[in-house]
């Protein structure tokens, strides 16, 4: 089994070989890293998207927009990652964004959940009947993926997600009452020994 240091080194290697400077490529090794660590097929996918460059053209998207549409060529999901990275703090005000003919979007999944952690917010993604949820780079939740390699998605769907609690009002007061019982009622005897009583006065 490939360690997750090789995955990354090869894939870096493999990303500069195809065209892309150092600093992407880096990118890349990481994003692979991640996509299989959360069990994910990166490595396949990105070889079949770097076997494709060799005879197909891709569009380079450098400014992210709410509406993103190429009615040409593919967009190329690593620079248009690579975009979204860059400026996810700007991003953070559109909540919502679409995609039209990204090539292979799982390459363009990890750039989404590491701008979650720099956001500070979830980050949903939904194509073709699949959908991800980014949680600040910890996790990805995943719904109704196969598992295998996708060379296009026509649209793509990605919403800011505002922070929220899981719990209602009523049910943390209730956490909160449970947790009183730990309180000790304090008595004459811990009020002596607390931090910083004594029985004189220097002052």
């Amino acid at each position: 089994m490939k360690s997750l240091s090789e995955i990354d080194t090869t894939s870096k290697r493999a990303s500069r070989a195809s065209g892309f400077s150092w600093g992407i490529a880096e990118e890349v090794g990481k994003n692979i890293r991640l996509l299989e660590l959360f069990g994910l097929p990166g490595v396949k996918n990105l070889t079949q998207y770097y076997l494709d460059r060799k005879s197909k053209k891709y569009e380079d998207l450098k400014i992210i927009n709410q509406k993103n549409i190429s009615n040409t060529l593919a967009f190329c999901p690593i620079i248009a990652g690579t975009s979204f990275l860059d400026q996810s703090k700007k991003i953070e005000d559109f909540k919502e964004l679409t995609f039209e003919n990204l090539a292979y979007p799982l390459l363009f999944l990890p750039f989404l959940s590491r701008s979650s952690e720099l956001i500070g917010k979830k980050i949903s993604l939904a194509f073709d009947k699949n959908q991800f949820l980014m949680n600040l780079n910890v996790n990805i939740l995943i719904n109704n993926y196969p598992g295998q390699i996708i060379p296009l998605a026509k649209k793509l769907e990605i919403k800011i997600l505002d922070n929220e609690d899981s719990f209602t009002e009523i049910e943390w007061k209730n956490l909160y009452t449970l947790s009183e019982e730990t309180f000790v009622e304090e008595t004459e005897s811990l009020k002596q020994s607390g931090a910083g009583a004594g029985l004189t006065d220097n002052d």
